[in-house]
């Protein structure tokens, strides 16, 4: 039975404390579970490692199966809508346009949604399963024709159509849910043809105060990972001293940066920075490809592309597999990563996308992102795999760190002090644009959905994350890290069957949307 339309307005049941604009409880008692964990993870992070570790293992061994059968219900799902005659639905309404070019569209979710991963795994996973570091895909033998076919084509399921599914069916549910049924831009509102009024209360609460902290442990983890990368490069590179007190520098840095941004808003801070990173990624894109086996990258996009597509299904599986290492360890955790991921990068799209239709949207969130990953897999991943099967450089005998595989690859390029250096810098912007739209999204939580609260509430959060994930590293080490990691990751399996659920939601309100515009006359009926 559909609810009636809502009454809800962004902010209805905001508090007003000191200059804050806040929705009760959902921004208490989000700090104060942030704050209870950090403690615990400080004082005790064997012990928050170990247990989360354990929550996290437990989740992705028992839970396979659901992480498997909703990531292809994602895509399934996604695919439909684009076919279906709802695709032609306006979000905001027929009248709406978009705030934002294309470009700058696609540069910001694109940034928000994978840009930092892409930087690092697009050359380490390839020769990973080529080489049998942690398994591989299907148990093809390593080092193998076959197995380079298997490597390529397990990195871009990884990478293309399921991850972005997850994000697109988030993302769409909440900009249908916000600019069409005119509820606030929160989670909880995706849920509203299911709960109804009862999304005002501790369900929605819930909702919310879960993505919150996924999010924000998700992007602490990242910053806190990521500090430690790209130490490790600068010292590889330059010399520079790989200590903590290089990793809370770095840290500082892009906090610092983010906070500027995050206070420019978001077509000063995010947009700006989102536009110098695709430059920035297309000039190290076009330099590989023009630098490395140039012929063998041309030919490869086809080839990955096969590779890709002949492999989709036998990954897809869940039953009956021989690669449980492997299938476990990346697959699995990837899946469970990209879920916990899915309130703040789909949220965040959703904050740029109003005005496109539900067909525009997801071929620009599910189709396009997989073509660019395909070329940029291709390249990245195609040179560090020649480069491994003909005994070049270090990555001909496999993956030492991950943090400096992209370097060792560069490395047997020319200009390789340049590039390298554009590498880091292009890591730390993408960190920078992370942590802004992370900000922007928590803040929209918090404040009950408003886009437009006090931007200190905005600064208090960017700045949370850099002080997490420099805390933790300065308190807990990479222990604490991961124990975030894995609490971040053990997010991923209740908001499986949020995301299911989500489905469910989003068609009912869209055959609504469409009944309504297309409606008969009453005698007609």
């Amino acid at each position: 039975m559909d609810h009636e339309d809502p009454i809800l307005t962004p902010g209805q049941d905001n508090k007003q404390v000191m200059g804050l604009d806040f929705h009760n409880p959902v921004f208490p008692l989000s700090a104060l579970a942030i704050l209870l964990f950090i403690l615990y993870a400080l004082v005790y992070p064997d012990a928050a490692n170990t247990q989360l570790g354990l929550a996290k293992n437990w989740s992705i061994e028992h839970f396979d199966w659901l992480f498997m059968i909703a990531g292809n219900i994602f895509v399934v799902f996604c695919l439909a809508l684009i076919c279906l005659p709802v695709g032609r639905i306006r979000l905001g309404g027929s009248t709406a346009r978009p705030e934002y070019s294309r470009t700058s569209w696609f540069a910001m979710l694109f940034a928000a949604g994978m840009g930092i991963g892409l930087m690092f795994w697009s050359v380490a996973e390839p020769v990973a399963y080529y080489t049998d570091w942690y398994g591989t895909p299907l148990n093809t033998p390593a080092n193998t024709p076959e197995g380079a076919s298997a490597a390529m084509g397990a990195t871009m399921f990884h990478w293309g159509l399921h991850p972005w599914a997850i994000y697109a069916v988030v993302g769409l549910s909440l900009a249908f849910f916000a600019y069409n049924r005119g509820l606030p831009l929160t989670l909880r509102s995706a849920f509203y043809p299911i709960l109804g009024e009862r999304t005002r209360g501790w369900a929605g609460h819930i909702i919310d105060i879960l993505a919150v902290l996924a999010t924000i442990f998700g992007l602490a983890t990242s910053l806190g990972f990521g500090a430690t990368q790209a130490a490790s490069g600068m010292a590889y590179l330059f010399g520079t001293p790989n200590t903590i007190g290089t990793q809370l520098a770095i840290i500082v840095v892009v906090t610092v940066i983010a906070l500027i941004s995050v206070w420019r808003g978001l077509d000063g801070g995010v947009k700006l920075f989102s536009n110098i990173n695709m430059v920035i990624a297309a000039i190290l894109l076009i330099f590989v490809i023009a630098a490395g086996p140039t012929l063998a990258i041309l030919t490869g996009i086809g080839t990955t592309a096969v590779d890709y597509a002949s492999h989709l299904l036998p990954l897809s599986n869940w039953v009956g597999r021989d690669d449980d290492t492997w299938y476990h360890g990346w697959t699995i955790f990837y899946w469970a990563w990209w879920i916990s991921w899915s309130p703040f990068v789909g949220m965040f799209i959703a904050r740029v996308s109003r005005g496109r239709t539900v067909r525009e949207f997801l071929i620009a969130v599910l189709l396009v992102p997989t073509l660019v990953t395909l070329v940029w897999m291709s390249a990245f991943g195609g040179t560090a795999l020649f480069q491994a099967e003909n005994g070049v450089g270090e990555l001909a005998n496999g993956i030492s760190d991950v943090s400096l595989a992209m370097f060792h690859m560069l490395e047997q390029l020319p200009l390789t002090g340049i590039t390298s250096t554009l590498a880091i810098v292009l890591v730390l912007v993408f960190f920078i644009t992370s942590s802004d739209s992370g900000s922007l999204v928590i803040d929209s939580i918090t404040a009950g959905g408003k886009t437009d609260a006090p931007k200190g509430q905005r600064v208090f959060w960017a700045a949370l994350e850099g002080v997490i994930a420099g805390v933790l590293l300065y308190g807990g080490g990479s222990t604490a890290l991961s124990a975030l990691q894995a609490g971040a990751v053990a997010t991923g399996l209740p908001f499986t069957l949020v995301l299911l659920l989500m489905c469910f939601s989003l068609y009912k309100g869209l055959h609504r949307e469409w009944r309504e515009q297309n409606a008969l006359p009453r005698m007609a009926r």
